[in-house]
């Protein structure tokens, strides 16, 4: 798989040391992060995905070059043909060796690579919950272990993905992807109070789905309880992925049941693709 590297205003080589050893990103997690498709030489959503890292770094008090990141981000994608996957990171640079910030500038680095999207979408039921009071929910950080955690549960059960209900014991999402439920003839995703992330295809599929003639849209609090799974298990109603690498990504298998799609994510998904073809940058917008 080929990488490639920008970090400190240049490209560099990837295996070239790029951190200090005291850097917060690295010690206690302190940053946010972006992951983007690349289609055709440009990373789609670009507006909506800074946009949103520029909400989760307030959220934390981080501040963010939005000169470099561009920056880093041309370089990248010029650098090399066939990438497919973007991800730019910011942390607060170094600091103490406590949870205490330095005064140093943060650090911007983005990479690339040419690797192959998730084909498919095979979802567990995480044993553990997201907390939706915590600080860090609806931020896309780099405090990511209990992501890690509950996607080694997943693998280690043949999964790709593991699915998680909130404290309230409502549907929240996945480790990295948020969740559309069809049920009752229309099309549900948990609501941002849940405690899910504001996906950037979660967000463009309520309105490019509600654009097609889709009935869809956001929960009520508590409309989605985490037993909802039971339906999707036994066929009496349908679930779906989003995230930026798999874009609207039916369910072929809960638990290790095999899944249908269904009819209404089916042409979600469809819709979904037809107008990201059209518009690789829609601007960026605060949605639902």
């Amino acid at each position: 798989m080929r990488q490639v590297v920008w970090a400190a205003g240049a490209l560099r080589d990837p295996d070239e040391p790029i951190l200090t050893a005291a850097d917060h990103g690295l010690t206690v997690g302190d940053g946010v992060f972006e992951t983007l498709e690349v289609v055709d030489g440009r990373a789609f959503g670009l507006a909506r995905h800074l946009e949103r890292m520029h909400r989760s770094a307030s959220r934390i008090g981080l501040r963010v070059d939005d000169a470099a990141v561009r920056d880093g981000v041309s370089a990248v994608l010029a650098a090399a043909p066939g990438l497919t996957r973007l991800r730019i990171t910011v942390t607060s640079g170094p600091g103490p060796m406590s949870s205490a910030r330095g005064d140093g500038p943060g650090v911007v680095v983005v990479t690339a690579n040419d690797g192959a999207p998730p084909a498919e979408c095979r979802a567990v039921r995480s044993p553990w919950r997201r907390n939706e009071r915590s600080p860090l929910a609806g931020v896309k950080s780099t405090s990511y272990a209990e992501n890690v955690v509950m996607m080694e549960f997943a693998r280690e059960r043949g999964a790709d993905e593991a699915l998680m209900a909130n404290t309230a014991g409502d549907l929240c999402e996945g480790t990295a992807t948020n969740v559309f439920v069809e049920r009752g003839r229309e099309i549900l995703t948990p609501p941002l109070e849940a405690g899910c992330l504001a996906g950037i295809t979660r967000g463009l599929a309520l309105e490019w789905g509600a654009d097609a003639g889709l009935p869809m849209r956001e929960a009520a609090p508590g409309e989605l309880p985490f037993s909802v799974l039971d339906e999707v298990a036994d066929g009496r109603a349908f679930a779906a992925v989003t995230s930026s690498t798999r874009r609207v990504q039916p369910l072929v298998s809960l638990d290790g049941a095999e899944l249908a799609p269904g009819p209404l994510l089916s042409r979600l998904a469809e819709a979904f693709d037809e107008r990201a073809g059209a518009d690789s940058d829609p601007p960026a917008r605060r949605v639902s």
